[in-house]
């Protein structure tokens, strides 16, 4: 290297800025750096902090190399590195690394940027004092990754040591796998290439293989390093997975003649009035398509995988009802029988994609039937399949018999039973989604089928795929580079040999876009109100809050406050904290909806809890009230006069809803047919909106007529809808027996919802692929899409910042449409190697958790209010998805009271009533009655739960207690309960 030429080094330091960004950690060297100012220094810390450590880098570094440059200002930046234990970045800016070893570190660092998903899954805190010890992490280091394991958790930790660790000397690598071994992670050191005679690595040649593969599983890798310019690029030359394939052939069964067949199956029976049937005409038998349609169907017409990215509204499902009719055609054609599964992940668009678009196209010369969890199925659906050609069902079905296929729990189905499957919504195709659970056997097989192919054995055939989206998204992405990645993912996923999109500008018109902005209230005397009960509750629960009342940082505070004093038993702040989210929650509606409905709301809640602490009108004991729970009903009872008198006063209302009115009005007025829809955040507030609405004289003389549609998942709030429910609000809107549609976010994606021209996001932006989706709804002629702000949901700023992250992802779409096919299959490779090793590593400790699996005796359930022991896991039978406890000494700790909101039937039980706690009156579950015998289901997160000792500090769902609960013996409970009812007969 030259003696001090400020130029040479200038240009040295611009030469290796891409490997600089990866070694340089921005924080640490800022404290050793003294070249620059202290503002200087701020505004790079503040870099870093908002776009990341690399982008702070390259302001570093402009900083650094600034002129004039003050003599030995390139030494001094080198000790500043060596100061802050950044040793081989010190010695990388020298050039005192060699090329060999800077090659074979790139292809380490690139190894495990592709694995870090498997890698965060370590024991961070074990991990981190080994490789302290080893000398991979500085001082600085291990206590940065502590402190982000105290913060956010073991993964959290784990990322800051993946990204510590590649900044290390060139033999790094085999250290790591040594320490990987040492702290027992067996799968993660094998996953990397670990191998007991790992060396130091000094080149490509000594990198760690995979020779050690466990058997059944074939992996081997080449140098990827040929030559000077290589891409650096990992190829996996072959993988399999060890498994039989699965015998039979589900298409046997299916028509092959062209007879027309009955429009409704044994299984499902239609009343003639199914959802967009009627509008859209039930016979039809011919698709046309448009150009830009038949565009982006080719390559699906010539047999290959691919994703169809249009915009709502744009006729997706059409194209896809076309590729099947051609697919099918195209094999009785020759002679072979086809199968088409249509996919999706609502239960709603089920019976939409049947009667809209599969049935009336297809039914005069195949068979069609839909299955979902509504269904009351009368035959298997493995029959369904064998009799139909083209099968509607939610994904869930479909994995489910998927995996009785391969457990031999009954007869399933397999991937090799179908030809064509198609995956409407499939950007949900990610890690731990039920689409990329399919997509995982089928690319399992996918590979298995290379291995039997080079063995010239007989392959198992796999359906073609098609992918059907509005918008991929952009994941958690900030750069082009993340979501080029993200969308490549995807593609991987599905298998897709290309992403398909077109323009639609010669078919459609964008919406007129309008940000209403809002005035703060001058005066808040009802919010002011309930912010003195929440302050008071503070001071009485010694609780600090430092975030604004109201705001979504108070609601995340006060959530981690109540879970915490869950897991320590304090009683005091845990019920306190319960009120205070509640009430943050009512100022939250003041702000949204009418004042008159955030009172009714924390009234409703109110009430509520006082009949908690009423016993039964038969039971003559007496619930227990702590001293908090009373200064909390004495509270409310306070300032209930004065919020209800608050409540009524117009002049104090929110200006959101003022310009929500105006609005509506405005567009309604203009339009001799309007038809419109409100997205709002929360169920609460749209059936409030609704109501709103239809009390509005002015409303009613425009000829506005509203109703709401909500999710059915359950919540303990707002009683969720059906979907029959919904299915017949739909309805009403398609036929204009409804016009203003509001809704929560259920309504932005898949739902078949009639052309509107208003659509208006009422304080509520989800992220990019929904706000796509909301204004692909306002796809008719002059159409409008307002955003209408509301206080503390930041709706202008989330609307640039989803503008910048469509913008990124059309741009990626763009850039990976341009890729070469040998480019694009290559990195599809990697990607799906990729996902299948994940997968391994997954699978295999699952296996080992299920080993582990805690003895039921060694659990114990405490009342989460009282602290009461209630039970031992030895005592919970499990029936479906319900934990039942049937014991009689349960019976005495509970008392039943009817809850006709909360009425749950299926073919076997229904829900009517809850059970809750006799000394506090807290809430357990529900009474489900099974087969003529009352069962008490529990729900897990009215309990603390202790593990062999340790309280478990989150556990609101069955599914994150790791313990396998005895199945209910119905024979032997009804048995009990007759020998009982004869005795009182005696």
């Amino acid at each position: 290297m030259m003696a001090s030429d400020p130029d040479y080094e200038v240009g040295l330091i611009e030469q290796l800025m891409p490997r600089l960004r990866d070694l340089i950690e921005v924080e640490r060297v800022l404290d050793h750096v003294h070249l620059i100012e202290s503002d200087e220094k701020e505004r790079i810390r503040q870099k870093a902090k908002n776009e990341g450590n690399s982008a702070a880098v390259d302001l570093l570094m402009k900083a650094i190399t600034k002129e004039p440059h003050s003599p030995g200002w390139f030494r001094a930046f080198v000790d500043a590195l060596e100061n802050s234990g950044l040793n081989y970045a010190a010695e990388f800016i020298q050039e005192k690394t060699k090329p060999q070893d800077e090659a074979g570190n790139d292809y380490c660092v690139k190894l495990i940027q592709i694995l870090s998903p498997s890698l965060v899954e370590m024991k961070t805190d074990d991990v981190c004092m080994h490789c302290f010890s080893s000398g991979l992490l500085s001082q600085d280091d291990k206590e940065q990754i502590e402190a982000t394991i105290r913060n956010q958790g073991l993964r959290g930790g784990a990322r800051d040591l993946l990204k510590a660790i590649v900044r290390s000397q060139p033999n790094w690598y085999c250290t790591f796998l040594n320490v990987l071994r040492q702290t027992g992670h067996h799968n993660l050191y094998e996953l990397t290439g670990g191998s007991p005679d790992c060396d130091k690595l000094g080149s490509m040649d000594n990198l760690c293989s995979f020779k050690d593969e466990p058997a059944g599983c074939d992996v081997s890798m080449e140098d990827s390093q040929t030559a000077a310019g290589a891409d650096d690029s990992i190829e996996f030359m072959e993988f399999s997975v060890a498994g039989d394939p699965q015998d039979g052939d589900l298409c046997q069964g299916a028509s092959v003649d062209s007879r027309p067949q009955p429009n409704s199956m044994e299984l499902s029976q239609t009343d003639g009035t199914d959802l967009q049937a009627a509008p859209r005409g039930p016979e039809r038998a011919h698709i046309v398509l448009r150009d830009y349609q038949m565009d982006v169907a080719k390559p699906a017409l010539e047999g290959k995988n691919i994703i169809i990215c249009l915009p709502t509204g744009s006729g997706k499902t059409r194209v896809a009802v076309y590729i099947t009719k051609t697919h099918l055609d195209s094999k009785r054609a020759e002679g072979q029988a086809g199968k088409v599964v249509v996919l999706v992940n609502k239960v709603p668009l089920v019976e939409q994609h049947y009667s809209a678009e599969f049935l009336p196209f297809l039914k005069h010369t195949y068979k069609v039937e839909r299955v979902s969890g509504d269904s009351q199925q009368k035959i298997s659906f493995t029959q369904i399949v064998k009799r139909n050609d083209v099968i509607i069902c939610t994904a869930q079905i479909l994995e489910n018999y998927l995996e009785r296929s391969i457990s031999g729990e009954d007869e399933g189905v397999n991937l090799s039973d179908l030809t064509l499957m198609v995956i409407d919504e499939c950007h949900h195709t990610q890690k731990g989604g039920v689409y990329n659970h399919i997509m995982m056997r089928y690319l399992k097989q996918k590979h298995k089928n290379l291995r039997l192919k080079k063995e010239q054995k007989q392959l198992v055939p796999l359906p073609q795929v098609l992918g059907l989206t509005a918008s991929p998204g952009v994941g958690e992405a900030t750069r082009m580079k993340q979501a080029e990645e993200h969308i490549l993912r995807i593609c991987a996923n599905l298998d897709a040999s290309r992403i398909m999109t077109s323009s639609l500008a010669n078919y459609r018109k964008d919406p007129r876009t309008k940000l209403v902005t809002i005035e703060d209230r001058k005066q808040d005397p009802f919010g002011d109100v309930i912010k003195k009960i929440m302050n008071a509750i503070h001071n009485h629960a010694e609780l600090s809050p430092n975030c604004e009342l109201g705001s979504q940082n108070y609601e995340q505070w006060v959530v981690q406050k109540e879970r915490t004093a869950t897991t320590e038993e304090d009683h005091k702040v845990r019920v306190c904290a319960e009120h205070l989210r509640r009430y943050n929650e009512g100022l939250n509606l003041s702000n949204t909806i009418r004042m008159r409905d955030s009172f009714t709301f924390l009234n409703k809640n109110h009430e509520e809890d006082l009949k908690k602490k009423s016993p039964p009108e038969e039971e003559e004991h007496v619930i227990q009230m702590t001293e908090t729970e009373r200064f909390l009903f004495w509270l409310f009872d306070e300032n209930k006069q004065e919020l209800q008198r608050l409540s009524d006063m117009p002049e104090y209302e929110n200006d959101s809803l003022t310009k929500l009115r105006i609005n509506i009005l405005q567009e309604f007025s203009r339009r001799d047919k309007a038809r419109g829809i409100i997205f709002t955040k929360t169920r609460l507030s749209a059936i409030a909106l609704t109501q709103w609405t239809q009390e509005n004289p002015k409303f009613a003389d425009i000829g506005v007529k509203a109703s709401y549609v909500i999710g059915g998942g359950d919540q303990s709030v707002v009683k969720p809808m059906t979907a029959a429910e919904q299915k017949d609000v739909l309805k009403k809107f398609g036929s204009g027996n409804v016009n203003l549609l509001i809704a929560t976010s259920v309504a932005e994606e898949g739902l078949d919802i009639p052309a509107c021209n208003i659509v208006i996001q009422y304080g509520h932006l989800t992220n990019e692929i929904g706000m796509i989706q909301a204004r692909g709804r306002g796809r008719a002629e002059d159409s409008s899409f307002i955003l209408i702000e509301v206080k503390n949901a930041w709706v202008a700023e989330k609307e640039c910042v989803n503008d910048y992250r469509i913008d990124m992802m059309n741009k990626a779409i763009d850039k990976i449409r341009t890729l070469s096919q040998a480019d694009y299959d290559r990195k599809m490779e990697e990607l799906q190697y990729q996902s299948i090793m994940e997968e391994r590593v997954r699978m295999s400790k699952k296996k080992k958790k299920d080993i582990k699996d805690a003895d039921p005796s060694d659990v114990k359930f405490t009342c989460r209010s009282c602290s009461k022991p209630v039970c031992t896991g030895e005592d919970i039978q499990v029936i479906d998805v319900h934990r039942v406890n049937v014991t009689p000494e349960f019976s005495e700790l509970y008392n039943l009271k009817e809850n006709t909101s909360l009425r749950e039937r299926c073919l076997d039980y229904e829900t009517n009533g809850f059970i809750s706690c006799k000394q506090c009156g807290q809430r357990w579950g529900s009474m489900m009655y099974f087969k003529g015998i009352n069962c008490p289901s529990l729900h897990v997160k009215y309990f603390i739960v202790t593990v062999s000792g340790k309280k478990i500090s989150k556990c609101d769902k069955w599914k994150d207690l790791s313990v396998k609960f005895s199945p209910f013996d119905y024979a032997e409970h009804a048995r009990r309960v007759v020998d009982i009812s004869d005795d009182d007969d005696i």
